[in-house]
Parts: structure tokens; sequence; C-alpha cells
């Protein structure tokens, strides 16, 4: 029998997160504006009032300016976007380096031809190779996409210490911070990507709306990827989502207002989550522990517990947790930044991933610590009796 919802656990935050009180505030009442953000009578400029303080309110977020920043239907479609060999603004690129644990969107969703992309290897800690980083910068400038942080693990990447070698040598970043921002204090000039990648429902926003942002000087979007009106200065096609951009704006505002004390609060609950796997599996392998990480994220195997009867079980007894991204059709399949770390297949094959985020409390944890050892015990014995 599964837990009445509200005696749930929500564990998933990295897939999406609750909506904001203010979100929610922020959305329903720009459902209320009739107007078309292009028109130019009142009610057309009432709606792009709206559009534009919520750019600016994305702006303050992560200390950019308000120019750089487009709106998009998400992350998926700002790696799209960013991932392409001409920006107005820079030097033609030629070849692509993507880090082998970015996010499939970026694996898949660029623009550069096959054989001008090379795959970046990562450590066994999760981080991104450094040394033979600088190796693959030999001969023309490079476009690299690397994470801020990484979905699945939660382990953060050296963006700017990247960023460096890149731009040494007349090179692009591009950095996926959908699972940084509002989880860790930083600004685009401490990251030094010249792209950032951001999507609303990660911290609190609404559902189809992110934003790919140019945050370097003189820097801009090259050939819009929708191609149609002129809206986004040009930059994206298509009447502008005014309700779900409004809503972006206002849980970015309350993410930047508490982020540097959600920050260690996150990072009590999950090592307190942690505790709890290992006392009832000290068996248990936790992935990426050794590097820095997100301090909402704990990605960890029980050895010879399959990922998917797990989180069926944990389901059924009031937690949501999930095997890793949430972008595989609610398939459970081995981990490409797993496998990239040097985990063996069958380690990996068990891999469970717990975030945390802007609504979770101790009762979570509680509810987790009731129920993960009679989840794992229930298992074991059905195991046993095959």
């Amino acid at each position: 029998m599964a837990f009445p919802r509200d005696k749930r656990a929500y564990l998933d935050y990295n897939a999406t997160a609750p909506l904001r009180p203010e979100a929610r505030a922020a959305t329903m009442a720009a459902m209320d504006v009739t107007g078309n953000p292009s028109s130019i009578h009142g009610e057309g400029r009432a709606a792009r009032a709206i559009v534009e303080h919520a750019r600016r309110e994305v702006a303050e977020f992560v200390a950019v300016s308000s120019r750089g920043i487009v709106f998009t239907s998400g992350g998926t479609e700002a790696g799209n976007f960013a991932l392409r060999p001409h920006h107005a603004g820079a030097a033609p690129i030629e070849r692509l380096i993507l880090s082998a644990g970015e996010h499939v969107c970026m694996l898949q969703g660029h623009r550069f031809a096959p054989d001008a992309t090379q795959i970046a290897p990562l450590d066994p800690r999760g981080r991104l190779d450094l040394d033979v980083l600088e190796a693959m910068l030999a001969g023309a400038p490079v476009m690299l996409a690397l994470q801020g942080a990484n979905n699945e693990t939660g382990v953060v990447q050296p963006v700017a210490e990247a960023a460096a070698l890149v731009h040494a040598r007349g090179g692009l970043v591009v950095c996926d911070s959908v699972q940084l921002a509002g989880r860790a204090v930083f600004d685009a000039a401490a990251l030094g990507a010249d792209f950032l990648m951001l999507s609303a429902h990660k911290f609190g926003g609404p559902k189809g709306v992110g934003a790919l942002i140019a945050a370097r000087a003189g820097l801009a979007f090259g050939a819009p990827l929708l191609r149609g009106g002129g809206q986004e200065r040009g930059a994206r096609a298509g009447t502008e989502n005014v309700a779900g951009i409004a809503g972006f704006g206002a849980a970015a505002q309350a993410a930047r207002e508490d982020v540097a004390s959600e920050a260690p609060r996150l990072a009590g609950l999950r090592d307190r989550l942690e505790a709890h796997v290992r006392e009832a599996a000290p068996d248990a392998v936790f992935f990426g522990a050794g590097a820095p990480r997100l301090p909402n994220t704990s990605c960890f195997a029980v050895p010879r517990v399959a990922a998917g009867t797990l989180l069926m079980r944990l389901d059924l007894d009031g937690i949501a947790a999930s095997s890793g991204s949430a972008c595989s059709s609610g398939k459970v399949a081995r981990s490409h930044v797993l496998a990239a770390m040097g985990v063996a297949p069958e380690l990996a094959a068990g891999a469970i991933r717990l975030s945390l985020g802007w609504a979770s409390t101790a009762a979570d944890v509680a509810r987790f610590a009731e129920v993960f050892p009679k989840a794992l015990e229930h298992l074991r014995r059905k195991r046993g009796a095959a």
C-alpha cells in the first residue's frame, strides 16, 4: 500500500522542483494580462513590461547584463541554440569538445559535424581531466561544452579553469548551468563561460521556460534557431511565454535571495541522508563523493541491488527518487556519466539519485530513514527466495 500523498517525501529536485509560491503568484497574475508583448497598444506594453521585468530578475540572478538574455522553452533549446559554429562577436569555431558527462541535450543537440566533435574524459571522481583537455586544444580554436554541475552525481566541474585554457587559445565555452543555478552561489564572471543555460523548473519556476545567456560583453547569438517574427531581439522567433517568463523571474529572485543560507542547510540534509544509507547498507558506494559536489545531491549504489526494483519499492512506500536523468521516458538505463567515471556496469545498474531543494525538510529525511532499510530488506528477502 502506497503512503498517502501528504506523507510522501519528494527527493527528486534535480528532475524538477515544486513551484515556489512567488513563481505561482507571478505566473497567475501574468495570465490575466491580455496583450501580446510585440503589440504597441497599452495591453501589449503591459505584457512587454512583465517580460522585461523578468529579464532583469534573471540577469540579477546570475550577475549579467539583461541584454544578453534570450528566453527559451528550457535548457534543451538553449543548448541546441548555443552549440553551433557561428556566433556574432566571435571568430567561427571549427571544433566542438564536450565533456563525457554532459546532458544528452548537449551530446545530441549540437550543430557540429561528427568528425569535428570530440569527447573529453572524466576522472574517476567525475571531474573533467584538465590535462587531457589542454592536450585536446592544440590546433584551431574550439567550443567547449562543460556542465557547471552534473545532474546525476552533483559533481561540480572546473569551469573557470577550463575556460581559462580555452580562452587562451581563442575558443568559446558553453556552460550548462541548469543544475548549478540556485544551489550554489555563483556569477557569470566568476564562472568564466561565454554562454550559460538556465531552466526555471529546476529551482522552483514553471516548466517549459528557460534562457540562453551571452555572458561576455560584445558576444551575441548567431542565426536564430526558430525563424519567424523578430521576438527576443531577433534571436528567437515566437510569441513570448509571458506567464512562464514571469514565474521564471520570480523564482530566480527567490532563489537568489536564499541561496547563501540554503546551500549549508541542504548539505546538512544530504549528509544525514547519506548517513542513513550507510547505516542500512555499509557496502554502499557513493559516486563523486571525493570531488566537490552540489550540496543537494547524492548518487549511490548498493551492490547487487538493482535500481529499478529499489525505486519501485521506495515509490510504493512514499519516497520519490530516481536513477539519474529524467529525460529517458521513465526508463532505467545505464548511466553514461558513471560509465565515463569507470564505474563497473553491474554497480552502475544500481545507481540511485537523491536530490533536495527549497521545500525539503528534516521530515523528508526522517521518512527516508524509515523506509529505506525496510525496502532493502524486502528486496534482499525476495532475492534470497528466488
